[in-house]
């Protein structure tokens, strides 16, 4: 009987943020999948261990959650002023397809440390002690990213004393600047607001007319307010995932949205776009308890959110979801701002079902147009594992 060897390939095993994901230098890749299509996809895939029709990735090395079920390619950039590429791929737990149409905030703050590491980064721009300033073009949206690493006797420092809810053991801060992240880069339809209005009223089917503000900004979110769809903004994740109509609901609204900002031209394409839009519902500031047992107070934020990713409430706030939180924050009249109480605002800091995060936005209005400069949060990262990942060759 003939078997296939397994092949083995450099890669490391990073937390970025509340995410965790494999991250390869892209030039350890087979041949085959260092450029995009059929083989690369399958490669991630059979890495993470998907599709799993048993939804546990026993066979890979994902953790069967949308925030551990992630990969990362890294490069010397090819685009002026930036140091390195970063690509990113959201792997499906249950289908056999991996999503390229957005980036992850969270692991964003893994790539720059990776980098450095790797030695994908000029040794003249890392000081032996200071800060090294990493400049990520974001490859999946044509953005850039400055990740402001520490660095320790000419290493990346990854402990510290930076506390990130949603993350059980403190480490060492890092800054991320999100840099003119409004838009979008795979054909929607205009730029920061797709529909040019600030909210808009949504035809959900089952559900009714809800008033949603649609953004792109960081990564394309729907918001709607919580009290419209039977929440508090309180919820924690069994409140939801446990609820299969629900996620039922949310899928319907994501998909609504998804049609009306112009990311698919089909209702059915977005069963196969599972990462983006983001839907996210809010609320104004109330007491709660996290999932951690800590105890949060109204006083302590400005509004509340819960979001959802790859169908299915996330346990924290995605990064690139708090780009799009705070940027709608900074724009009198989203719903976001709304819920915040309204007014002009530099930063909002929010409940989450983790705890709190706090998040700046720089918004400025020429005329009716709404421009962000750049979105900034400290995020952290470490690696957990480095070495070699095998896979059965195809």
């Amino acid at each position: 009987m003939t078997h296939a060897p397994q092949i083995s390939i450099p890669a490391t095993y990073m937390r970025g943020g509340t995410s965790k994901g494999v991250f390869f230098r892209l030039q350890d890749l087979p041949v085959a999948a260092q450029t995009p299509g059929a083989a690369r996809d399958a490669l991630l895939l059979r890495v993470i261990g998907s599709p799993d029709p048993y939804g546990k990735q026993i066979d890979g090395i994902g953790g069967a959650t949308s925030s551990t079920s992630k990969t990362a390619i890294v490069s010397k950039s090819t685009h002026a002023n930036h140091d390195v590429d970063y690509l990113f791929g959201q792997v499906s737990i249950d289908k056999p397809f991996v999503d390229w149409s957005g980036n992850c905030g969270n692991l964003s703050a893994a790539v720059g440390p990776f980098a450095i590491s790797s030695g994908l980064v000029d040794a003249n721009r890392v000081p032996r002690d200071g800060i090294a300033v990493v400049r990520i073009w974001q490859a999946n949206i044509g953005k850039t990213i400055i990740a402001h690493v520490p660095v320790t006797s000419g290493a990346v420092q990854e402990t510290g004393d930076f506390e990130l809810d949603g993350v059980a053991f403190p480490a060492a801060e890092v800054q991320l600047e999100f840099m003119d992240p409004t838009g979008a880069d795979d054909g929607a339809v205009g730029a920061m607001f797709p529909t040019g209005n600030l909210v808009d009223d949504l035809e959900v089917p089952g559900v009714g007319t809800l008033k949603v503000t649609m953004i792109n900004a960081g990564i394309p979110t729907i918001f709607v307010n919580a009290g419209a769809i039977g929440y508090t903004g309180t919820e924690l994740q069994d409140a939801v995932n446990g609820d299969a109509q629900a996620l039922a609901m949310f899928e319907t609204i994501r998909a609504q949205g998804a049609l009306r900002m112009g990311l698919i031209k089909h209702l059915d394409e977005a069963a196969t776009r599972q990462h983006t839009p983001k839907v996210a519902f809010v609320a104004g500031p109330a007491d709660y308890t996290a999932s951690s047992g800590k105890r949060v107070a109204a006083a302590d934020i400005d509004l509340l959110v819960r979001a959802l990713s790859m169908g299915k409430l996330h346990h924290a706030m995605m990064g690139t979801a708090a780009v799009a939180i705070g940027t709608a924050a900074a724009i009198p009249g989203t719903l976001v701002n709304l819920a915040a109480g309204g007014g002009a605002r530099t930063a909002v800091r929010f409940g989450h079902p983790s705890g709190t995060l706090r998040v700046g936005a720089e918004a400025t209005r020429v005329g009716d147009e709404w421009t962000v400069t750049r979105a900034i949060m400290s995020r952290s990262a470490r690696v957990l594992m480095e070495g070699r990942v095998r896979v059965p060759a195809t």
